[in-house]
């Protein structure tokens, strides 16, 4: 597999195809200032991103739209070559329920099309405009849905989901991995008891041997597995570094040392969820 900065898409199954490496755009509406957003997707896209994620629930999806405009505005993108993922929340996995809110997330991008549509969390809620939605006595409103479609899944250095890889494979299915640097350490709905990601000793080590920082190396780890990544970042100088991966790669033993790094622990397990009738980390995979 020959990924370079310039060209490193992947084939779909379908005949399209996926830049390998992305961004996300992930951020607590309440905690993030306003223009974030924008000014870290149009760095992205001058770095050479070419694939953006994102979702309505993030809030922040007129800022990309905007970003990728003024790109392709200013000449620096064509919109085929921006690789845009959108997302379903759990309040609208009924089918009728679905074009409406594709067609606003195209109203809030101003947008013709995105290239990718997914379902956010494997798991219903009460359909409705209400995003959370609770009884009178916060008791979670849960939905049952006939659920057929492909979602992203954790997957970084110590959660390396050999099973599924394994399968995806075998069936000519993409894989994009959410959190491939870890996550955040917020405790209600993320496991804090695994120690920290990028203070790995082994990932700090190659990140020397190579003149890289352990998240270089644990992006790319998975990239050199075949593996999407959309790490998310604000910081102009993460937004950057994470790009910097296509200009060197481990060799065979270091991937099979990194790969035992597999402590089969997820990160972001939502266990508010918990008692879903649908929720999906009860399961193997």
């Amino acid at each position: 597999m020959n990924l370079t900065a310039a060209n490193h898409r992947i084939p779909l199954s379908d005949g399209n195809s996926i830049p390998i490496l992305g961004l996300g755009t992930y951020s607590e509406p309440k905690l993030t200032s306003k223009g974030t957003c924008k000014t870290s997707v149009k760095i992205a896209i001058d770095t050479g991103y070419r694939h953006i994620d994102g979702a309505y629930i993030y809030k922040n999806e007129h800022e990309v739209g905007e970003a990728i405009r003024e790109k392709v505005a200013e000449g620096k993108v064509r919109r085929e070559d921006i690789f845009y993922c959108g997302k379903l929340w759990g309040t609208n996995l009924e089918p009728e329920r679905v074009r409406p809110c594709l067609e606003r997330t195209l109203g809030v991008l101003q947008l013709d099309y995105v290239d990718l549509y997914i379902i956010e969390v494997p798991m219903a809620f009460k359909p409705g405009d209400e995003v959370y939605p609770k009884d009178e006595n916060g008791k979670w409103l849960y939905h049952k849905s006939n659920l057929c479609a492909t979602w992203e899944v954790e997957c970084h250095p110590y959660f390396t989901q050999p099973k599924l890889r394994k399968f995806c494979q075998q069936h000519d299915i993409v894989i994009v991995a959410y959190s491939p640097l870890g996550t955040s350490r917020n405790p209600t709905w993320v496991n804090t008891s695994s120690p920290p990601l990028l203070k790995d000793e082994l990932l700090n080590s190659l990140g020397k041997k190579y003149n890289k920082t352990a998240a270089q190396v644990a992006l790319r780890f998975n990239i050199q597995r075949g593996v999407v990544v959309i790490p998310k970042s604000s910081n102009p100088d993460r937004i950057k570094e994470n790009f910097q991966i296509f200009d060197f790669s481990l060799t065979e033993e270091e991937m099979k040392h990194v790969e035992a790094l597999n402590k089969n622990i997820r990160l972001v397990e939502m266990l508010m969820w918990c008692d879903h009738p649908e929720y999906p980390f009860h399961e193997e995979y």
